[in-house]
């Protein structure tokens, strides 16, 4: 640890003194985007817009790039995360890629060869179109379409345990028609996962105190298939249909030991439990384009889907000495979600700048069957959200500005309740240049959340004696006000990025630990606090000594205050130095990458919780078609994942779990990639997805 603090410190002084460069812009080949008019920033291999970073890449860039993925490893803000393998961005969220416009998976993109790569577009401010769905969105504007095909697979493998990630995808073009076939699998199968939870309170006028510990196997499979069919004629029409399934298995066995304790009389209990569950929702997706003019285009896009979830969980706790069962907990839920998004948009290029509207409607119904040996429970909601809005983008002299303003319904109902609430959404963004290499931007909307349906469903779940867990269905919504002024600054060897931010949301849903049962129990449920609010300063970027890829170091740096402001009136707080760093080299067709952070506790609701550790090494070589990856993941340490409530809490809670499989997991890894001509991208304006699959 104390290696690497020192080398964190090390990281940020890096960034503070990285020189800078004027080396002059590469220009760009495909004629200026009409979105915003005219650049901030024009430095190299990048071009600055009021809500989007551009960047082009030189000959040697593509040189070393397998397929268009390893382009976007070379983006400041993106990485390569080794343990889902796919992008990520460094500062966490929600991430989108799309390929001409077009919402696409990493391993359609893996069928773009580096040199049909014109430019890829990083929105940090994502348009009014995507801005509900993703906190990042990466567009990459390939070259103009030929007939070709792709084909590739790949797979990576620990070599001691249940650890596999795996992908496959294949694309043909014949004129206007394309049609693409992909899978990816996640499989993990751990046996020695052990964790310790320590439950402490007074319960009328008693104390209690639960201390266990458990060692259990688990796993889980994760797989996406997806077939798609595209017809497209360039500047006329795109017509894409896409049918694809998310199947997801997951299960856990485990036995332990418990001390439990109510004043000073203390009993050794044994515990077993064995939960699972599984969904695999079939989802079509249909999509088309229609150029009405030079000037306009609409778009109309529709997604459906409709499955079944299925959750169990099966919990006993004994007393060893007489086998006395002291906590009994069998239940099953079953969630049959129906779902449904349309949306329509309308585009018109001014001469002064761009203006943007649609209309959104989304539905998602679920219905859930509970029992349990406290009998059966139905509870059933249904979630509509409908979203009008309108935007325009534009510049004056060095001010750049997209404002919008939408209009958002949310109308949740259950069986005893009904929350009806119009909202006006408005969101601006400011920009202006500086200097010819920096920016600052100033951004600030307001948006409204709906509660999910765990936490509006009454059903009751038993978690450990005298402790249940219930949601509550009179739950409002919740209105985010967020705020971000961020000052930009690049060279050749210099990506900087400073963002000072505040966000408030009122009527923040939190969890919370309160009475129950006559006072007999204690229920972890919500309520709708006062409010909620971030702020603090995140500070990301990379420096390169050399200027180019033989050495990079990526930092993502954010001091937060936290704060929540209880129903009741206490205020809640929570302070934290959070943290991520990537340093890479790439020499010829070798390249290496070694990741960490120091984890921290983050304030979600009763409990602070830390964020996954990481120490990873991991290595690619190219040779041809062929790539050839190992790596070696959590270093001397297993994957940690630590959990306390606050001091506020009616219970205190402490927990710690240890997953032993992962530590100096040793992995190997082969891929092939093969591609003949260039297969057609389409523009695509809309990209809708449904609502997850409801669990426990």
């Amino acid at each position: 640890m104390k290696k690497q603090i020192s080398l964190a410190l090390i990281i940020i002084g890096s960034l503070a003194f990285a020189q800078e460069n004027t080396t002059s812009p590469v220009q760009d080949s495909v004629q200026n985007t009409k979105d915003i008019q005219e650049v901030l920033i024009k430095a190299q291999r990048k071009k600055q817009f009021v809500d989007k970073a551009v960047y082009s890449f030189d000959e040697e860039a593509l040189k070393k790039a397998r397929y268009a993925n390893d382009l976007l490893q070379t983006l400041p803000e993106l990485q390569f995360d080794p343990i889902s393998s796919t992008i990520t961005s460094i500062k966490g969220g929600k991430f989108l890629l799309l390929i001409n416009g077009v919402e696409s998976t990493e391993l359609q993109a893996r069928g773009i060869r580096p040199e049909n790569v014109v430019r890829v577009e990083y929105y940090d401010n994502p348009p009014t179109r995507w801005a509900t769905r993703a906190d990042t969105v990466v567009n990459i504007i390939t070259r103009n379409p030929e007939v070709g095909f792709a084909a590739g697979a790949s797979v990576s493998s620990a070599l001691t345990t249940g650890f596999v990630n795996g992908q496959a995808y294949a694309n043909y073009t014949n004129g206007r028609n394309n049609l693409g076939l992909e899978y990816g699998i996640n499989f993990r199968d751990y046996d020695n996962r052990v964790s310790n939870r320590v439950y402490d309170y007074t319960l009328q006028n008693s104390h209690y105190n639960t201390n266990e510990n458990k060692t259990d196997h688990f796993g889980y499979t994760y797989q996406d298939i997806a077939l798609r069919y595209t017809n497209s004629l360039m500047d006329n029409y795109v017509f894409q249909a896409k049918f694809s399934m998310n199947i997801f298995n997951y299960f856990s066995k485990g036995n332990g030991q418990s001390i439990f304790t109510k004043d000073n009389n203390s009993e050794l209990h044994g515990t077993s439990q064995y939960s699972g569950e599984n969904y695999n929702p079939p989802k079509l997706d249909l999509y088309f384009s229609k150029k009405l003019s030079k000037k306009d285009e609409i778009s109309f896009n529709v997604v459906g889907s409709s499955y079944t979830s299925e959750s169990f969980q099966i919990d006993k706790e004994w007393v060893i000495n007489t086998g006395n069962i002291v906590f009994d907990n069998d239940m099953n839920l079953q969630a049959k979600q129906n779902s449904i998004v349309g949306e329509v948009a309308y585009t018109h290029d001014f001469k002064a700048g761009k203006l943007s509207a649609g209309y959104r409607i989304d539905n998602n119904n679920v219905d859930n069957n509970l029992k349990n040996l406290a009998g059966n429970f139905d509870f059933s909601v249904n979630y509509l959200t409908q979203y009008l809005y309108s935007e325009f983008a534009g510049k004056s002299k060095k001010l750049m500005y997209r404002v919008g303003l939408g209009l958002t319904n949310i109308h949740n109902k259950t069986a005893t309740t009904t929350d009806d609430d119009w909202t006006i959404t408005p969101k601006i963004i400011l920009g202006y240049e500086l200097k010819k290499n920096q920016s600052l931007r100033l951004t600030s909307s307001y948006t409204p959340y709906s509660p999910g349906s765990a936490t509006l469903s009454p059903n009751i779940n038993q978690v450990v004696p005298n402790i249940v867990s219930t949601g509550n269905p009179f739950l409002t919504i919740q209105k985010a006000w967020n705020n971000n002024l961020n000052y930009s600054y690049n060279n050749k060897f210099f990506d900087f990025n400073a963002n000072a931010f505040y966000n408030y949301v009122d009527n923040a849903i939190n969890s919370m630990y309160v009475l129950y049962n006559n006072y007999t129990q204690y229920a972890l449920t919500y309520e709708n606090a006062q409010f909620s609010s971030r702020a603090g300063i995140q500070l990301t970027g990379s420096v390169k000594p050399f200027g180019n890829r033989l050495l990079v170091i990526k930092a993502n740096i954010y001091p937060t205050m936290q704060r929540v402001k209880t129903n009741a009136g206490v205020l809640l707080k929570n302070n934290y130095f959070g943290n991520n760093f990537t340093i890479s080299s790439e020499y010829k067709n070798l390249s290496v990458t070694y990741m960490f952070n120091i984890p921290v506790y983050t304030l979600s609701g009763a409990f602070l919780n830390t964020n996954e550790n990481q120490n990873h090494i991991f290595a690619n070589y190219k040779l041809k078609d062929w790539t050839l990856t190992t790596g070696m993941y959590w270093l001397g340490m297993p994957s940690r994942y630590k959990t306390k409530t606050l001091d506020e809490s009616l219970v205190n809670y402490v927990g710690t779990t240890n997953i032993y499989n992962n530590r100096n997991m040793f992995i190997i890894g082969i891929g092939y990639d093969f591609a003949k001509g260039k297969k057609n991208e389409v523009n695509r304006k809309l990209n809708n997805d449904t609502a997850p699959a409801a669990t426990f």
